[in-house]
């Protein structure tokens, strides 16, 4: 459990979660890190700590750089527990002079781990000296909690910014230039998709004020994830397109199926997208995570969901991604829904209103099929694909 080295005054000292594979609701196939950093100048400051769980494997890594007990700062830029869950062994083990948050971290520390601690609030743009260096604090406000606050040391030009920039992945390789692009894209693409997208407005607002500060670092140190030391602006980039919403004339067709009526219908439906020159991706909710759906979704334009009805109600998985949607609150989607039934089809209109109060824009009618879709309910698909295409170009 050996710290590894970013620059001759900061380490990283953080724990692998090579097992986690839910959190909260978000499916974490690749594992995570929680990433806690050393830094050693005339005052030695620790930047966040880990999830509980992980203290000691936190601890072995600081000790293999420098006795704990010689920490003299804790800096917590982020208060969910797991940059916090070790926070008060850490207090216990260290003994240090200083625990500095932001002002809503100040109190969401005391309010979450129930302890009345001694923590220091620092206003945005404070600044603390710990010897040739200094440590600069902006507030970064609802990205993705209101304590959240980025520490910028100066003369090394380190961010750090807590979960921000960050993407759940498990690796050995701590650095972006330790892999192929192609290795961490989606997952920093299924990351923003999944925890940053209904912040959108923020994060143009924050990058705009953090080039407005001059801010421009050489390494950038999320709380999850890999280090960006190779081209730090190519995540800055990709959070300016994402944040945009930019899409890539992309229709995403989601569905479940009881008895194939509904996967049948969308493989007509996909047929007809393109044939209006859309690229489309469909995903069986049977087998994709609702997760993995919203990354998809990011870049895409239209949004067409497909769903049987059991008992009455629309499917479960359905309703399942339809409320995890509602709060990620994805722009400017247009669609329509598809669906087969035995009995009634009154749940299948009031799904197509679900959709729409979810953003999308239905642009398409419903198309229907009592039990299993005949040839000309597979035609209507293919016209429902055609039609929302069109409205793509």
């Amino acid at each position: 459990m050996q710290a590894i080295k970013i620059t001759d005054k900061v380490y990283w000292v953080g724990a692998i979660d090579w097992n986690i594979r839910d959190f909260h609701g978000y499916s974490t196939d690749k594992g995570t890190t929680y990433n806690a950093f050393l830094i050693l100048d005339e005052k030695v400051i620790l930047i966040d700590t880990v999830k509980k769980e992980f203290f000691d494997e936190m601890m072995l890594r600081i000790k293999s750089v420098i006795d704990p007990s010689k920490i003299d700062i804790i800096v917590s830029n982020h208060s969910e527990l797991d940059h916090s869950g070790a926070l008060l062994q850490t207090i216990s083990a260290c003994k240090p002079s200083k625990i500095y948050a932001s002002v809503m971290g100040a109190q969401n520390l005391k309010e979450n781990l129930v302890q009345d601690l001694p923590v220091e609030a620092v206003g945005n743009g404070s600044e603390i000296i710990i010897g040739k260096d200094k440590l600069k604090f902006v507030e970064s406000r609802m990205l993705h909690w209101p304590d959240s606050m980025i520490a910028l040391l100066e003369e090394e030009n380190v961010l750090f910014c807590n979960d921000i920039f960050g993407m759940h992945f498990a690796s050995t390789e701590r650095f972006d230039d330790e892999l192929e692009e192609n290795t961490w894209l989606y997952q920093a693409k299924k990351y923003y998709a999944n925890i940053i997208l209904p912040y959108s407005k923020i994060v143009t607002s924050f990058l705009a004020q953090v080039k407005k500060l001059g801010i421009n670092p050489k390494i950038i140190c999320p709380d999850h994830g890999l280090i960006w030391r190779k081209n730090p602006a190519r995540i800055v980039e990709l959070y300016a397109d994402w944040a945009a919403q930019k899409s890539i004339k992309k229709a995403l067709v989601v569905y479940d199926t009881m008895w194939g009526s509904c996967n049948k219908m969308a493989a007509s439906i996909t047929d007809g997208l393109k044939s209006a020159g859309v690229t489309v991706k469909q995903m069986s909710l049977h087998f994709s995570h609702r997760s993995d759906v919203v990354a998809e979704l990011l870049d895409s334009d239209a949004l067409i969901m497909g769903t049987p009805v059991l008992n009455q109600e629309i499917y479960p998985s359905l309703a399942d991604l339809l409320c995890y949607l509602k709060g990620l609150r994805k722009q400017g989607l247009k669609g329509g829904v598809f669906g087969s039934y035995g009995w009634s089809d009154f749940p299948l209109n009031k799904f197509e209103e679900d959709v729409k109060n979810i953003g999308v824009e239905i642009v398409a009618p419903l198309v229907k099929s009592k039990f299993v879709p005949t040839e000309n309910v597979l035609q209507e698909c293919f016209t429902f694909g055609k039609t929302v295409g069109e409205k793509l170009c």
